[in-house]
């Protein structure tokens, strides 16, 4: 085990210090249109995390020990932890049996966020709505409920997160974020058009290409008005018009004045580099950059049929009325 552990290093290591010369140098096959290809199913998983942790400072990148500790402590987990099973609960999370966190691709940077340059949110906006989501117990709040995750009471579907309903999924965006599972996308290009479709909560995203006509700034959509365009290998796609009904980005803002642009290029025959700028003034400070990397999966995006088959909002709910009625009779 030690032997394969550290033969994995050394090429890991390897690989990381040729990969970005090689990155920069690679061309995309071409689709019938002349569009670099970009064609595929792509998994987004990843253990690197959101924020840099504060010792890294303004340093991207791992280096080759801080690599190779990743790697060890990859192979060390392989069970369980019973730790994460939830005691009971009309409104309990998952367990660790369903948790796909760690990303096919290499783990080289030290966060997801690039800019600010320390790797951090920016401060939040003066006034700005900030709704911290969590799987459980419930948060206070009022609706509209715009977290993704838990929610803010049973008396309804209206009081749960919007993941919860089958509105957004959680990791699914824009921008896509790499979270608990189905980390995956289908992208699929015609000559005016491109759609990126998320496996979670099954959304197709339709962006038309050198579109000039914008929606008129009062249709608000869940994933905002996307338009694309390429420059050079790079497809640049910029969303407005969001319905102010999900949070910009993180814990703060209600959409409303957000704007984003998400850049996808084809690095190898295998990767593409996804970067995300998310700029909204009613929800932070300045504008947050990200970068994630896409790996490509040799299989098929099969349908998440959510409403189908959220059995798990029905349930909370009647579970819920099940404890106000033994409440009643104990109360009698």
């Amino acid at each position: 085990m030690k032997k394969s552990l550290f033969s994995l290093v050394i090429c890991f290591g390897l690989l990381h210090l040729s990969s970005a010369s090689a990155q920069q140098d690679y061309t995309s096959a071409r689709t019938e249109w002349g569009h670099p290809d970009l064609q595929g199913v792509w998994n987004f998983s990843s253990d690197i995390p959101l924020q840099r942790p504060t010792q890294y400072g303004e340093r991207e990148f791992l280096t080759e020990e801080e690599i190779a500790g990743v790697l060890a402590r990859r192979v060390a987990i392989d069970d369980f932890s019973d730790a994460a099973i939830p005691n009971g609960g009309v409104n309990e999370a998952y367990n660790d049996f369903w948790i796909e966190s760690a990303g096919i691709a290499d783990v080289v940077r030290t966060s997801i966020i690039v800019y600010p340059t320390d790797g951090r949110l920016p401060p939040f906006a003066e006034g700005a709505e900030i709704v911290y989501g969590r799987l459980a117990p419930d948060i206070e709040g009022e609706r509209p409920v715009r977290v993704i995750t838990g929610g803010i009471g049973s008396d309804g579907p209206e009081d749960r997160g919007l993941s919860e309903r089958c509105i957004v999924g959680f990791n699914a965006g824009p921008p896509i974020s790499p979270s608990l599972y189905n980390n995956n996308l289908q992208i699929v290009q015609g000559r005016d058009h491109v759609v990126i479709m998320t496996e979670m909560v099954h959304d197709a995203r339709i962006v038309p290409l050198n579109a000039r006509v914008l929606l008129d700034e009062n249709i608000g959509l869940w994933s905002g008005d996307s338009r694309g365009y390429w420059e050079g290998e790079t497809l640049v796609i910029e969303s407005r018009n969001f319905n102010g009904l999900t949070q910009s980005f993180g814990s703060a803002g209600t959409s409303e004045t957000k704007f984003l642009i998400e850049k996808l290029r084809r690095t190898s025959e295998g990767a593409i580099e996804y970067e995300f700028t998310v700029e909204d003034p009613l929800a932070y400070t300045d504008k947050i950059t990200g970068i994630i990397p896409l790996t490509k999966v040799a299989g098929l995006l099969y349908e998440y049929a959510c409403h189908e088959g959220n059995y798990g909002l029905t349930n909370i709910l009647r579970g819920a009325r099940v404890e106000e009625a033994r409440d009643s009779e104990n109360v009698q």
